[in-house]
């Protein structure tokens, strides 16, 4: 079945995605007395707060370009929103006085923001704003990587 959607409805996911996630790495940071460690989740929330803007940016920015997709088969918006609705980022009980459940729990939620984001890369339109979703995903895969690095120094 043919589906038409506001493009608006997956940037305002993106947008919360960005937001759950700074919240949950202040949160993180509050309870957190390693210095390294409140320093890193630190960055990370003001990443996630760098990312929040680009995307509201680009939401204005395509708003103007297109006012709704065409999905013929609905495939894109339906996978976008079962990522969305398995509470990416931070909707889940996380005990926030363990780094290392902090550190697994953040790979996680990074993974799963990347998938989405790639899936959502697909449905804008032009080049800068694909661009700007890559940069967006790159980052997100070194927030990964950080995250891996700093799990891993724990387990060693």
């Amino acid at each position: 079945m043919a589906q038409i959607f506001d493009p608006d409805e997956i940037f305002e996911m993106a947008l919360q995605l960005e937001k759950n996630g700074a919240q949950f790495y202040r949160k993180a940071a509050e309870e957190t007395v390693d210095s390294h460690n409140k320093s890193l989740l630190l960055d990370l929330a003001k990443m996630e707060d760098e990312h929040e803007k680009v995307f509201e940016t680009l939401k204005k920015e395509i708003a103007e370009e297109v006012s709704d997709y065409f999905d013929p088969d609905g495939e894109a918006v339906k996978y976008l929103c079962s990522i969305a609705d398995t509470k990416v980022f931070f909707k889940r009980d996380i005990d926030v006085t363990s780094m290392e459940e902090i550190f697994k729990e953040a790979i996680l939620a990074e993974k799963d923001s990347t998938i989405f984001y790639l899936g959502m890369k697909d449905l804008v339109p032009g080049q800068a704003g694909k661009e700007k979703i890559e940069k967006i995903i790159k980052e997100e895969m070194t927030h990964i990587r950080i995250l891996g690095e700093k799990l891993a120094q724990l387990n060693n």
